[in-house]
């Protein structure tokens, strides 16, 4: 029977758990700075914490359980993973390196309900959540990826935009968030850390009233409900009404900006009338439009790449409206860069 893993503990349940075992809280953090910032992945190598502690929580926990399956290296230095988790499903996690730090997206679910239709994570229905320990160690192997190249890099952001609604997942999500934040250990501030929906109205309300302060992006990818239903069947549910409501209350509760993510499909929202109608549906929101090209997806062929010039007029609109709007850069084009992508191609493979 496997183990479950160390890193899905957040400091106070691991105190807790040593606690009503005998041991002082002491010895949690002492265990906490092994695993953080010293990032043993054996017990037996954790300096300072008492021997009787340590056996204790390795027959408990295990502290490494995603084995590296694939990695795909870029021309630009983005690194995709794809990870073998224990029960044998596979998930990706992408290293992105910016002149401001090295960004990790990771995932959140086996799979994808949302089923947006130009997504490649979608094409794989969603077979079960990730626990927070399975999402933390994302970030763990990347960071001891960075560890054995021997410069110094650490994690510096998190993007939850792989694959997965994160939100379909807030529980797990949320502790995840909190075990990376914390100070005496990987330290990630909120203000480096963005968690991308799909649009749960109701979530979006319940992170606007948590103690989670990061930032958030709502992936719109059209300005109506009849344009959005066809490409986002999860607008059926939840309509642009409901969406935008729960946008102006997380607005009003946190004051901080929220991004709008904007992919951009040929000849289906890319259009100058779709940029003035967005700018319409925006209007003096505090908020800032993501525009994203496309990444192209076999399974998804009635979808292609904006041109260029569409992606500028579209942008321009946008500017000349007074809103606030940036063209994502892309990472990884050689490589399999849409999300989902490097996993859907591994399940398609012949056995």
């Amino acid at each position: 029977m496997n183990k479950q893993s160390i890193y899905g503990l957040t400091k106070d349940r691991l105190a807790a758990w040593l606690l009503d075992r005998g041991h002082k809280r002491g010895r949690a953090e002492r265990v906490w700075d092994g695993l953080y910032r010293k990032r043993v992945t054996d017990y037996e190598k954790m300096e300072g914490v008492h021997p009787e502690c340590l056996s204790l929580l390795e027959g408990e926990f295990a502290i490494e359980t995603l084995e590296e399956h694939i990695r795909q290296e870029s021309v630009d230095g983005t690194i995709k993973f794809l990870f073998r988790l224990q029960d044998g499903n596979l998930i990706e996690t992408v290293l992105m390196r910016h002149k401001f730090g090295q960004s990790v997206c990771v995932t959140t679910q086996v799979g994808c309900n949302i089923g947006c239709s130009f997504c490649a994570s979608g094409l794989m229905k969603k077979s079960r959540d990730l626990t927070s320990a399975e999402i933390v160690e994302q970030v763990m192997k990347v960071q001891l990826h960075l560890d054995r190249l021997g410069n110094g890099e650490r994690v510096t952001h998190i993007v939850v935009m792989g694959i997965g609604e994160p939100f379909d997942n807030y529980d797990n999500m949320a502790d995840f968030l909190r075990v990376i934040q914390d100070p005496k250990g990987l330290a990630i501030g909120p203000r480096h850390i963005t968690v991308s929906t799909s649009g749960l109205a109701d979530k979006i309300i319940e992170f606007a009233d948590s103690d989670l302060q990061v930032n958030l992006a709502v992936s719109l990818h059209a300005p109506n409900n009849e344009l959005r239903t066809r490409i986002m069947k999860i607008n059926k549910a939840i309509p642009l009404e409901k969406l935008m409501a729960a946008i102006d209350y997380y607005l009003e509760q946190t004051n901080r900006r929220l991004t709008i993510e904007y992919i951009l499909l040929k000849g289906v929202n890319d259009g100058t009338e779709h940029a003035q109608e967005l700018a319409d549906l925006l209007g003096d929101r505090f908020v800032n439009v993501n525009l994203i090209p496309y990444n192209p997806v076999d399974e998804h062929s009635q979808y292609q790449r904006s041109e260029q010039d569409s992606v500028l007029a579209f942008y321009d609109v946008l500017k000349k409206r007074g809103l606030s709007v940036s063209v994502r850069l892309e990472h990884g084009a050689d490589i399999d860069a849409a999300c989902g992508q490097l996993r859907s191609k591994q399940l398609k493979r012949p056995s």
